[in-house]
């Protein structure tokens, strides 16, 4: 099938707000108990949302988080039905504070957790929301408007080590000081317009486009505070998650992969597998994907930005799970 005549396949569950990547190999690595409980924990558009409802039973039920008011206001409209049945329950929040959030919904465990990491269509094509060096916007690029500190503030607040760090770290920009230095020599910067004039300026001749890749990159992990988000839903998932449950997370860097992979391979941000007397990994994680799922060819030419997509699973492992060496 070629993707002409398979694009409708490919975006059935899209909108104009998002189109859902990888969203059918979601569901089959997701969903083991079609009357279980899901978190969908980057509600975005709704598209993978939607899907899952689509794959449960009457009976399963589905609760989705997003920090953003427009993701929750547009997913509302589109998945009214759903919300009204009960089957479906819209949270405000940080994934990082799951549990907290599932709590107070009376909550204890769930079936499988999705993560689809990263900034959603409508973000990056909103040029209000300050996300893309395409618009010459306000600089905000925060996933969550009604709180925290955005772009505008912590690129003329910082100091040029701290910047640095920030590009290093989050954008892994081979420039970091030389651009680090022209921001601060070039404040205030108010615009995404102006802050691309001066990436651009700065960056190496022929390399202007990836460099302003990096640099956006950089300051909204910094701005939304991702890598520690994710690090902390990762540390708190095997609590959550029911044995024999799943967790599915997309990523789009190799900053979010790396620490997705040393996690669901040995249950640790170190990568480090530690193993009991008779050899077995304490993890509590099994892979279930050894290599990430990437998008196909066919995908890529319908959704574009499925291109950078690596999706990995994990399932839960049962604790009391006797090693097959044990003597009896």
């Amino acid at each position: 099938m070629n993707a002409r005549d398979d694009s409708g396949h490919l975006l059935k569950h899209a909108s104009g707000y998002h189109a859902p990547v990888l969203w059918n190999d979601v569901i089959q690595h997701l969903v083991t108990d079609p009357v279980g409980t899901y978190v969908d924990g980057t509600l975005g558009g709704g598209g993978h949302t939607e899907a899952l409802l689509q794959a449960l039973d009457a009976g399963g039920c589905v609760v989705a988080i997003d920090r953003d008011d427009d993701a929750l206001a547009e997913a509302g409209k589109r998945l009214a039905a759903d919300v009204a049945a009960g089957r479906l329950i819209l949270l405000k929040g940080n994934f990082a504070d799951l549990p907290t959030l599932l709590e107070a919904k009376g909550i204890p465990k769930v079936n499988g957790l999705l993560l689809d990491l990263g900034v959603s269509s409508h973000q990056f094509d909103a040029a209000a929301r300050g996300f893309s060096h395409r618009f010459d916007a306000p600089l905000d690029m925060r996933m969550d408007t009604s709180q925290g500190e955005d772009a505008r503030d912590l690129i003329n607040r910082l100091d040029v080590g701290d910047l640095i760090r920030i590009l290093s770290r989050y954008g892994e920009e081979p420039k970091a000081p030389r651009i680090a230095h022209a921001l601060v020599n070039e404040r205030p910067i108010e615009t995404t317009g102006q802050l691309s004039a001066i990436i651009e300026k700065a960056a190496p001749r022929g390399q202007e486009m990836k460099t302003l890749s990096r640099v956006f990159q950089a300051l909204r992990i910094a701005v939304n505070d991702e890598l520690n988000a994710l690090e902390r839903i990762l540390d708190a998932a095997p609590d959550l998650i029911v044995p024999g449950g799943r967790l599915v997370i997309i990523s789009y860097h190799s900053l979010e992969d790396r620490r997705v992979k040393r996690m669901m391979r040995s249950g640790n941000p170190e990568g480090t597998i530690h193993r009991d007397i008779y050899g077995n990994s304490l993890s509590p994680w099994k892979e279930v994907t050894r290599r990430p799922i990437s998008a196909d060819k066919a995908e890529i030419e319908v959704n574009p930005r499925s291109r950078s997509a690596r999706m990995r699973v994990a399932e839960r492992k049962d604790d009391t799970t006797r090693s097959p060496r044990h003597p009896i």
